[in-house]
């Protein structure tokens, strides 16, 4: 779904495990590494949405996780125009995202890669707070900040992490 300023629906997971680690993922025959995350479908909502995406990408259900909360506004941002694809009706400028804090209740082998017919990511791994935003592509690195900033609290009530952690 496409909105009129040319921004696509979108949610993205942080997944944060009982020691406040974040899960982070390697895209499937990529260097880049991200968040779990995908588009809202016409008819969806936003947490149905982070459900679908959350079996889909890393084969988790509910029964895995709880909300912790999420974003209270749509966080966006823009594509570079190289990553823009100008032959689709109406051209996607960039993405706007609710954001999910999750906690993980599971155990680590529940996580599946392969749980859909084109896996998103090859490996992942469980990561310190700040480590995502040094290491997303460079365009999503405000709305990962921004996401990290609004939903850290939830998990670190007594303040956020240092930068370098």
């Amino acid at each position: 779904m496409i909105d009129a300023q040319g921004f696509r629906a979108n949610v993205g997971i942080i997944l944060a495990d009982h020691r406040n680690r974040l899960f982070w993922a390697r895209r499937k025959g990529q260097s880049g590494w991200q968040f779990p995350q995908g588009g809202i479908q016409e008819h969806e909502t936003p947490e149905q949405a982070m459900y679908r995406e959350l079996a889909e990408e890393i084969g988790l259900g509910s029964e895995h996780v709880e909300i912790l909360g999420n974003t209270r506004r749509w966080l966006r941002y823009h594509l570079p125009s190289r990553y823009r694809r100008h032959d689709l009706v109406p051209v996607c400028i960039g993405q706007k995202q609710k954001w999910y804090l999750l906690r993980f209740k599971g155990d680590d082998s529940a996580v599946r890669l392969d749980n859909s017919n084109m896996p998103e990511f090859e490996s992942w791994d469980w990561v310190g707070f700040w480590q995502p935003v040094r290491e997303v592509i460079y365009f999503k690195r405000r709305v990962y900040r921004r996401a990290l900033t609004e939903l850290g609290p939830l998990i670190f009530p007594g303040g956020l992490p240092e930068a370098g952690t």
